[in-house]
């Protein structure tokens, strides 16, 4: 048996995409608003009864929003294109030292119906 915890968080941020299709309006910059939920798997602890503390993931959670929200994408320093896939693996980088259970993280736009997962 394996538990799987998680915590979600939104950001707002523009970008812009070279693309063949809905070229036009992707060039120009524009903004979405985009969620994130982030996944730690295992057994709990024996001693806390938590397979990680919900506290300190949210306090990471918190680093990782504020390098994102309300910026322009295309300026992230180690995000490269602003896709969800690459969203996905920054968010990835950002936590896997700290959170060595990682087990998934999904970026979405409620609006588009868009989404990416990443997972172990």
């Amino acid at each position: 048996m394996n538990y799987e915890i998680s915590q979600r968080f939104f950001f707002d941020a523009a970008h812009t995409l070279k693309r063949k299709i809905e070229a036009e309006g992707s060039r120009r910059i524009h903004g979405h608003t985009y969620h994130c939920e982030v996944s730690l798997a295992g057994m709990p602890n024996p001693e806390s009864g938590m397979v990680s503390d919900l506290g300190e993931l949210r306090l990471a959670l918190s680093r990782v929003r504020e390098a994102l929200d309300h910026r322009y994408l295309d300026e992230i320093a180690g995000l490269g294109v602003p896709t969800l896939e690459n969203l996905c693996a920054f968010v990835w980088r950002a936590l896997i030292d700290e959170f060595p259970n990682l087990s998934q993280v999904r970026v979405w736009r409620e609006g588009m119906g868009d989404a990416c997962v990443l997972r172990k």
